[in-house]
């Protein structure tokens, strides 16, 4: 696809990115007569730039300006950490993935989908907070900033550790300006309880207490993976509702990658698949968990994400029972995207 304006770019490192960010767009931004809401706050237009190419304020920036009402500050923590080395982001070739441990082949270019490799990386405290700060300060009114939380596991701590973890960071994310605090209990690519929660329902409604205490009523959005089995959908609703505001449904679903030598990347680990590959597995459990979730008593919202493209992408989440949409790989490549569903969503 031939390069038109800036974007993250996957040959260079995660730091390098972080380093160079392209300067605001002037553009024209279509104003939409469909206004929505975004974790029940109300906002423009209900689509949101999810954390994955948000590195930094200005990366937030810089999406805002290209049509994007809502913006997530990519995750961070209680302290330093650093990305995983390169490749970060690596091209497959996949039909539609219905199910965790799939392997899929590598591709040399860029098509619609990708294997994610960051490992949830964050600048130190003091670094992010005042840079939250700044951006909250430099969006416009109307816009939504969302701030990606996450907690650090370590081999001695247990759940009441990691939970004080992810409640610290996420009230330094509201402190610092964060008009919604979105929790990742999904990380494909960390084998440790910080990327697992949604998979236990007893961690992650211990965890999402915490951090409901810690944040007052700032809306809270838990960022869940893909779950095949209608049980496990319910019993995390039941776990999760008296805490938390929304669900964002799925953050990527889980493959090993074969290189076109038969090699397994990334020493044999999978790795997060994202872009068009899950979008109807992902469509599917927005749907199966707003069904659930019609027959319980306050039970979250639902934003859909997961290879959204096209207007017509984010209307199927719409109809499946999401207040709102997120999307990423397709920012990633195509930075305008917001812009073409804009356009595509006027009469």
């Amino acid at each position: 696809m031939p390069i038109s304006i800036p974007r993250y770019d996957p040959d260079r490192s995660y730091e390098w990115n972080y380093d160079h960010v392209p300067e605001p767009l002037s553009v024209e931004v279509p104003g939409v007569a469909s206004p929505g809401t975004y974790a029940g706050l109300a906002v423009p237009f209900p689509l949101a730039v999810a954390a994955g190419p948000l590195l930094n304020g200005k990366w937030c920036l810089y999406y805002a300006s290209a049509g994007f009402d809502v913006v997530t500050y990519k995750t961070v923590r209680t302290r330093a950490r650093e990305c995983y080395p390169l490749p970060n982001l690596v091209p497959v070739d996949s039909e539609q993935l219905i199910s965790s441990g799939q392997t899929v082949s590598s591709r040399p270019d860029m098509r619609d989908t990708w294997a994610v490799s960051f490992g949830m990386p964050s600048q130190e405290p003091k670094v992010w907070r005042a840079d939250v700060e700044w951006t909250r300060r430099q969006l416009a009114a109307e816009k939504l900033l969302v701030v990606s939380v996450v907690g650090t596991a370590t081999e001695q701590g247990g759940l009441d550790e990691l939970a004080e973890d992810y409640a610290r960071c996420a009230a330094w994310a509201r402190e610092s300006g964060a008009d919604v605090v979105e929790a990742n209990f999904s990380c494909p690519n960390v084998c440790t309880a910080d990327g697992q929660l949604y998979q236990d329902p007893r961690g992650a409604a211990l965890v999402a207490e915490a951090i409901r205490d810690a944040i007052g009523d700032c809306p809270l959005i838990l960022k869940v993976g893909f779950l095949e089995r209608d049980e496990e959908i319910a019993a995390l609703l039941a776990a999760v509702s008296p805490f938390a505001k929304r669900l964002a449904v799925t953050n990527g679903i889980t493959a090993q990658i074969r290189h076109s030598s038969g090699e397994i990347g990334f020493q044999g680990q999978s790795r997060g698949i994202c872009g068009r590959a899950i979008f109807e597995a992902s469509v599917n459990m927005v749907r199966r968990t707003h069904r659930i979730a019609s027959s319980m008593p306050n039970t979250p919202g639902i934003i859909g994400v997961g290879g959204v493209y096209d207007a017509t992408d984010m209307r199927a989440y719409l109809d499946a029972g999401a207040e709102a949409v997120q999307l990423a790989t397709a920012a990633m490549v195509t930075p305008l995207v917001a812009l073409h569903i804009r356009r595509q969503w006027m009469p």
